[in-house]
């Protein structure tokens, strides 16, 4: 899943950040939420954390929200507060945020929700789309499921994959496959790409035969599936 952290430097945003990546997330941080705005603008995400520790930022959040609404393109929004009461929390709610936690914060229990929240909208986007309905990446295990049949993936391999499968059947660009897969690495380019490509290729060609990655010439690459 692609993530937008919206927080300001702190040690439990630091502690989340961690984790979500831990758990197979592509995330991409900002620390303030005018750059977060700017940062949505520039390419989709599935989901954005907004982070406030200080209860002096709530009123800031609850006006930022609605702009995030409004240019994320239907992502997950999820709002984490200090100690908030439960008008606070309503509020942020109300003003656009799919789910409000204030500390203290149960990870499992966050992560849980954005899960939920994330298969709910899958399943409203997978109509008309037969590889989207076909295919499927298990989280838990990071694997490949066709079926029956599982493919065991690396952490890199599997956010590649899921940025593939965002778009089955349409090309995606070196750069965004890049973004995704090598959250926050800037020294990687598209040399990187090419031998992990090669990887998985050889790996589908072994256990998942109907899926197929292409190359597109002077852009990157495209996953299709195949009949049987």
């Amino acid at each position: 899943m692609r993530i937008l952290f919206v927080s300001p430097r702190h040690p439990e945003a630091s502690w989340l950040y961690k984790a979500l990546h831990e758990s197979t997330h592509s995330l991409c941080r900002s620390h303030d939420l005018a750059h977060g705005v700017w940062q949505a603008t520039r390419e989709p995400f599935d989901a954005a954390i907004l982070m406030a520790h200080d209860p002096d930022l709530y009123p800031e959040l609850t006006a930022t929200l609605p702009q995030f609404s409004a240019i994320a393109g239907g992502a997950i929004l999820i709002a984490i507060l200090a100690t908030a009461t439960a008008q606070e929390r309503t509020a942020a709610l109300r003003a656009g945020a799919d789910a409000c936690f204030a500390r203290p914060l149960s990870f499992i229990e966050m992560h849980e929700r954005l899960q939920a929240l994330r298969r709910a909208t899958l399943a409203r986007r997978v109509t008309g789309q037969p590889a989207a309905a076909q295919l499927q990446l298990d989280s838990l295990t990071r694997e490949l499921v066709s079926g029956e049949q599982r493919l065991s993936l690396t952490k890199t391999e599997y956010l590649l994959v899921e940025c593939l499968m965002r778009d089955p059947n349409v090309p995606v660009a070196h750069e965004q496959l890049i973004r995704y897969a090598w959250p926050g690495r800037d020294v990687i380019n598209c040399t990187s790409v090419t031998p992990l490509i090669w990887r998985l290729r050889s790996k589908l060609k072994t256990h998942l035969p109907t899926v197929h990655i292409n190359t597109v010439n002077c852009y990157g690459y495209q996953l299709s599936l195949l009949p049987p």
